[in-house]
């Protein structure tokens, strides 16, 4: 049995990782990883995310040592700006503004769109759009911006990622569900109001943290190197 990082164990806790949602919001599956209910509030058992956290790790390391694409997902606003960081700093396609339907279940379309994107943003870089109007060139600068924000982040997933990591996966449950169509494995920050069978890797905390999503991810990935 995997032993338990106490040091990680800690640094859960002064992020307020534990606190779950009111027993009346407990989902069913969550049980086990809860350790008791204080004031109403379940308090998550930190020593199983710890090795929770550790299962997902040894799994992500092997997906990605064999150039396995992971795709990032974090729409909330406390932890998307921190996701997409880390994202980008490894050059991992990220999703952060809002999960567009058909991401996975219907990928050659998203990623015409992002190929789409990506021949504009070269083309104004190289200066060719000069031969078009004033407005010919406004409307692609709109079309360019509009594409940005949807599929910025999502250029280098030439192919469909194997591995999804989602930061609360009852928000993000359009995505799942695409996942769980395509094969493609989940690991998830979830909190005690998910469902965590549709999940392959859960990890119980505090999925509304930016911190808790902060010190899961950092070390998630701490095996990894930069670009």
């Amino acid at each position: 049995m995997d032993k338990i990082n106490n040091k990680l164990v800690d640094e859960l806790f002064a992020a307020g990782a534990h606190f779950g949602y009111s027993k009346s919001k407990r989902h069913p599956t969550t049980k086990e990883n809860i350790l008791t209910n204080k004031k109403g509030v379940d308090i998550i058992n930190l020593e199983k995310t710890a090795l929770a956290i550790l299962e997902a790790k040894k799994f992500l390391t092997e997906i990605h040592s064999k150039g396995g694409k992971v795709l990032f997902l974090a729409n909330k606003k406390e932890s998307r700006d921190f996701v997409k960081e880390v994202a980008s700093s490894f050059g991992f396609p990220y999703v952060s503004t809002r999960w567009i339907g058909g991401t996975l279940t219907n990928f050659s379309e998203i990623r015409k769109r992002s190929k789409r994107l990506q021949e504009l943003m070269d083309s104004f870089e190289k200066g060719e759009l000069t031969r078009f109007t004033k407005k010919e060139r406004l409307n692609l600068e709109r079309e360019v911006e509009k594409l940005k924000r949807y599929y910025i982040g999502l250029l280098s997933l030439n192919e469909k990622p194997k591995v999804i990591f989602v930061v609360d996966s009852g928000f993000e449950s359009i995505a799942v569900k695409e996942a769980k169509e395509t094969g493609v494995k989940i690991i998830s920050i979830s909190s005690t109001d998910c469902n965590l069978s549709k999940i392959d890797f859960p990890i119980a905390a505090n999925d509304a943290s930016a911190k808790t999503t902060e010190i899961i991810l950092k070390e998630l990935v701490s095996d990894f190197k930069k670009n």
